[in-house]
């Protein structure tokens, strides 16, 4: 359908611009417009739509997109939804991740308006308050849970993000900072200096996306981070590609000789769940685990007993120790254990093999400034 059709005034048309990821890593803008298409009883029966790549620029006036981002800073007017992240040892709800929604209209997805704010120079500004407001809001979660917020290369150059640490009463160790490829690094030494005090004071930091592009490598290799969370490119179809098995092995593999934990990003079938939990991955979130909430009854839910969501059911092991291994099954499905073998059980009561894995994940040690 040719696209002018859809703006001549046909008010059964919605539009809402979004991002998209191009093979080559890089971000781009997607206008996608659409109707459904009804039968002579008036049941819908499809779709039709079409799409087209903007540039960001192009959406909106600069004058605009301007004034639009300045008021944001000013009213902040930014609400902080929370996903869970669950360790597939245990099936726990052991932290979340951050993400930024904003009130008002929903033409506009949250990483649009981020992108509009960096084409007007006003991206870190908005960054720093996006963590700001996270951090607030964590006051609200139970307290053995870490927040993970994601933060451009460059924001983790600006001072004001030593100060919302600081001023936040959330501790350091309990803050994971995701380190997002928004901005090209050629030189990591500032970098690495400017989170070198937070870490030491026990701050983590992840590296997002890992496997999307090889700027994510890049963070890994020259930050040394405490977490890798895997792309959902990745994840998706772990369970029947064995290219991506063997990828998903390999940065097992990796992370546990480089001493940081693996999160995998987008589980969204059992069938996923249980390749990475084979796999031996440490935690995972995705709607399958967890959908984002902005309601404080659901952040409660996630506490020290939240395991995993009503329907599911724990693996036993078959041997004569009846050991459980907590790996996500529906209920009523059949299913095969993961395990040839019951796991050893340390006196921490994970898995020895996961001890430094879920040490990464779970903030079980008071930091220095606690």
């Amino acid at each position: 359908m040719d696209w002018k059709a859809r703006e001549s005034g046909d008010s059964s048309w919605s539009r809402v611009i979004t991002v998209c990821r191009h093979r080559d890593g890089s971000r781009v803008l997607i206008d996608v417009a659409g109707r459904p298409i009804r039968d002579r009883e008036g049941r819908d029966c499809g779709f039709e739509g079409t799409c087209r790549v903007l540039n960001p620029e192009a959406t909106r006036s600069r004058a605009e997109v301007t004034v639009r981002i300045q008021a944001l800073l000013n009213d902040g007017s930014l609400i902080t939804a929370f996903q869970p992240i669950r360790c597939l040892e245990t099936g726990n709800v052991v932290g979340v991740e951050s993400l930024t929604r904003f009130s008002g209209s929903q033409e506009l997805s949250p990483e649009v308006r981020f992108m509009e704010a960096a084409s007007v120079g006003l991206d870190i500004e908005l960054e720093i308050l996006a963590l700001r407001t996270a951090l607030t809001t964590a006051a609200g979660l139970p307290p053995d849970l870490y927040i993970a917020a994601n933060l451009s290369p460059r924001a983790c150059l600006d001072p004001r993000l030593a100060a919302a640490i600081v001023e936040s009463a959330i501790p350091p160790r309990r803050i994971v900072l995701e380190v997002t490829e928004r901005h090209e690094v050629t030189n990591y030494e500032p970098l690495a200096e400017a989170l070198a005090p937070l870490r030491r004071a026990g701050l983590r930091i992840a590296v997002d996306d890992a496997g999307a592009g090889f700027a994510s490598m890049r963070h890994i290799l020259q930050l040394k981070p405490d977490l890798i969370k895997l792309d959902r490119e990745i994840i998706a179809g772990i369970d029947t590609d064995p290219g991506q098995r063997a990828l998903g092995a390999a940065m097992v593999g990796f992370s546990a000789e480089i001493g940081a934990a693996l999160v995998a990003e987008g589980i969204e079938t059992e069938a996923e769940l249980a390749a990475v939990t084979k796999l031996g991955m440490t935690a995972a979130q995705g709607y399958l685990l967890g959908r984002p909430s902005l309601r404080p009854e659901d952040w409660a839910a996630w506490g020290s007993d939240g395991r995993y969501p009503s329907g599911w059911c724990a693996v036993t092991s078959p041997s004569k120790s009846r050991t459980t291994t907590p790996v996500a099954v529906s209920t009523g499905r059949p299913f095969r254990a993961q395990y040839s073998m019951p796991p050893i059980i340390s006196r921490t009561g994970y898995p020895s093999s996961a001890n430094a894995r879920a040490a990464k994940v779970l903030p079980l040690q008071p930091g220095p400034h606690e």
